[in-house]
């Protein structure tokens, strides 16, 4: 162990005592350290959480924090299975294909409600206690699907980049739009006239014809939920057929 209690080989946090060292009945838990985190980056954005930030907000001194939380890494380790646990797993209903967009609506929600989630989001954050809750649910709800473990495992990792991909997407849009020196309609104005002005010389003929098609184009009126189910359904439509 080095200086401040942090480990000197690789470890899980899992694995660890709540509480390094000995002495008196721990002053504070893990649970109200992930929280207090999770409170500054969702107000804050992540690169507002640190372990003096962290410390000073559950009436700890930063170095003792240390016997808590080894490292940085750790805290976000923390911080990922605190918000998994925000996940309403029912029982599965033997369709495979909407227990799985019912799951990834909840992990977009989760994701527009903790907007630094996607940034966290890796393989080495994927074994705390709630994501493991998660991925067993993931999987009893895919036993009706014909494939192997690792392939199912494969599919619901390919769910979760698509969220992830769609929500950084949406939090971009909504971070632009809060930046904008006018509204969003007048700059979407402008641009759907210019767009307009480009289509009338019949130098792109097929985007002309997909965009007067009649159904609404993404970012132009159509429902970012609706957009959502689409691109998750036609990626599970891709399996098992």
């Amino acid at each position: 162990m080095t200086a401040g209690g942090r480990p000197a080989e690789p470890e899980v946090i899992w694995a660890r005592p709540p509480r390094a060292g000995r002495g008196p009945r721990p002053a504070h838990s893990r649970d109200s350290i992930a929280a207090e985190a999770v409170r500054i980056a969702d107000a804050e954005g992540i690169e507002a959480v640190s372990m003096r930030r962290v410390a000073a907000g559950v009436g700890a001194g930063t170095m003792s924090l240390y016997n808590y939380v080894p490292r940085k890494e750790d805290l976000h380790e923390l911080m990922v299975d605190a918000v998994s646990a925000e996940y309403e797993l029912t029982p599965p209903t033997g369709d495979w294909r909407a227990d799985l967009l019912a799951l990834a609506r909840q992990t977009r929600a989760l994701m527009l409600r903790h907007p630094w989630l996607p940034r966290l989001l890796s393989p080495v954050y994927g074994f705390s206690p709630h994501a493991l809750r998660y991925l067993e649910h993931s999987l009893a709800c895919l036993e009706p699907l014909e494939a192997s473990g690792a392939e199912k495992l494969e599919l619901v990792a390919a769910i979760n980049g698509t969220v992830a991909t769609f929500v950084a997407g949406e939090l971009a849009m909504a971070e632009r739009a809060r930046s904008l020196p006018w509204s969003e309609a007048a700059e979407q104005g402008v641009r759907t006239a210019w767009l307009g002005s480009r289509l009338a010389t019949g130098q792109y003929p097929h985007l002309a014809a997909a965009l007067t098609a009649g159904d609404p184009v993404p970012g132009t009126g159509l429902e970012m939920a609706d957009v959502f189910d689409r691109a998750v359904s036609r990626l599970l439509g891709a399996w098992g057929a």
